[in-house]
């Protein structure tokens, strides 16, 4: 997972795997990676998730966006039944169907355009990446009066499963620290 926190130099990707976004915010790895890289139990490091992390990372050794459609596309086209919480011409937010929290939206870009991880991102989608953190937000804000946390999941080691960029809001109770 990725945590948005402080950081300098937008544009850059840093040597921990944080991508900068602007002058003061990135999205940096979490310190709870670092205890299961050092070998902490799998079991307590989300197997199942970094598990199907993995699998989704060996599928994903292709170009940027011509990988198979993602159960978000079919769920996007209302193939597949969601709860949605918001839905615009350029964004769709639904409940997580296995909620780590109370609360736990997925905020989605309608059409992936490239945008299957951050790290993929252009600077031409920058509207559309700001859009989806203000959705957040408001759907944060909304359903999570006292806190919320954003979190978006990159790559094999931030053990994305789903290759289509999303945002997960998850709150409704009190956040722990370290994530991850």
């Amino acid at each position: 997972s990725l945590v948005l926190g402080p950081l300098s130099s937008p544009g850059r990707v840093l040597g921990t795997g944080a991508f900068v976004l602007g002058p003061r915010l990135a999205l940096a790895a979490p310190l709870g990676s670092a205890r299961c890289a050092a070998g902490g139990a799998r079991d307590s490091c989300g197997d199942d998730e970094v598990s199907r992390a993995e699998q989704a990372a060996a599928d994903r050794e292709r170009n940027l966006d011509d990988a198979p459609e993602t159960i978000f596309d079919k769920i996007i086209r209302k193939e597949i039944p969601s709860k949605v919480v918001h839905e615009d011409d350029r964004a769709l937010a639904f409940r997580d169907v296995s909620p780590q929290a109370p609360v736990h939206i997925l905020v989605i870009p309608k059409v992936r355009d490239g945008l299957t991880q951050l790290s993929n991102a252009r600077e031409d989608q920058e509207a559309l990446l700001g859009h989806l953190m203000l959705v957040a937000s408001r759907l944060g804000k909304a359903e999570c009066p006292e806190g919320f946390r954003v979190v978006i999941n990159d790559g094999k080691h931030g053990a994305q499963s789903v290759y289509h960029l999303h945002v997960h809001v998850i709150g409704g109770r009190q956040m722990s620290w370290p994530p991850g």
